[in-house]
């Protein structure tokens, strides 16, 4: 089987609600929702300007889905495809400095029909219908109510029915969601992971997922901002002293390069630029500019840390 030409999506983590698990460039900005969905719509419109036509969202980033929803109907645009999820409810309303968590999950069925109603408002152009973070502690993997409805979404829609993962088991995740059938056929067509330069425990599998047919998208290339240069993450000095070489070489920023080995790497059906203004979206896509040779892959490749490790970092991070 040849190469995967993969193609860039646009995820709207970022831009759907005020705060979000990131190393900021700016905390000072209005965060306003006017100014928000001023700030998606042209992040959006320029997006479709170059080339974007994946956009991911789901229920808990906030007026995400709302967002996308009012900007496909404005623009109409035929050829856009979107990909949202369940199971996560976005509770903190806006509220700057939110003090409890953002998001509560629940993989019931009844949040699946709830959220389900006001999702599939996104049809014609809802292509992927996602369970969001699936874990075995929700029991979403074991749930026959659940999967049996999701099952009857994808026969009565045509829809992609995904799941996402994040955390340390992610490959364990997906073995097992691999092994779901109805009616005789895999239930899962789609795998959202987090996979970048520190994360890249499921290489194989979504190797072995990408030659069957299935989607893999990716998301977290850039480690919630942990390829940039941070004095908090000395650890990785030697990786940011060859992006910075890489980054010389090809004339782009850290983030093309991180976003460039994912490309190469394991050659994803889509991966997901967070962009969360503008600048930061035109720096994203310089990565389909350039091709990262087999050496600058390899080592690349060796700056792996354990998933152990790259999780718990991550859940220490602040929401800002």
């Amino acid at each position: 089987m040849g190469k995967n030409i993969t193609k860039l999506g646009l995820g709207l983590a970022a831009l759907g609600r005020p705060e979000y698990i990131n190393i900021r460039e700016d905390e000072s900005i209005d965060k306003s929702e006017i100014v928000f969905k001023q700030n998606t719509f042209s992040v959006l419109d320029e997006a479709y300007q170059l080339d974007v036509r994946y956009f991911d969202t789901a229920p808990s980033y906030g007026k995400g889905e709302a967002f996308l929803q009012e900007w496909i109907d404005t623009r109409k645009y035929q050829d856009v495809i979107l990909g949202t999820k369940w199971g996560y409810t976005y509770v903190a309303n806006w509220e700057l400095g939110y003090e409890g968590k953002h998001e509560i999950k629940e993989h019931s069925l009844n949040k699946l029909l709830e959220q389900w109603e006001v999702s599939k408002k996104l049809l014609p152009n809802l292509k992927y219908y996602q369970v969001h973070s699936a874990t075995f502690d929700s029991g979403i993997l074991e749930n026959e109510e659940v999967l049996n409805q999701l099952h009857l979404i994808k026969k009565q829609t045509g829809l992609k029915i995904g799941i996402t993962t994040s955390g340390a088991n992610q490959k364990d995740i997906i073995e097992a969601a691999l092994k779901i059938q109805t009616e005789n056929r895999p239930l899962f067509d789609s795998f959202q992971v987090t996979y970048n330069i520190f994360e890249q425990s499921t290489f194989s599998i979504l190797k072995t997922i990408l030659n069957t047919g299935r989607s893999v998208i990716i998301k977290e290339a850039l480690a919630n901002g942990r390829i940039f240069q941070n004095e908090k993450f000395q650890h990785y000095s030697e990786t940011y002293r060859i992006l910075d070489q890489l980054s010389e070489k090809y004339g782009v920023g850290a983030d093309a390069i991180a976003l460039r080995f994912v490309m190469d790497n394991l050659q994803p059906t889509f991966l997901l630029s967070g962009a969360s203004n503008l600048n930061q979206l035109q720096e994203n896509l310089k990565a389909k500019s350039f091709h990262l040779t087999n050496p600058e892959l390899s080592i690349l490749e060796s700056m792996v840390v354990s998933p152990d490790n790259y999780w718990q970092e991550r859940s220490d991070l602040s929401w800002n």
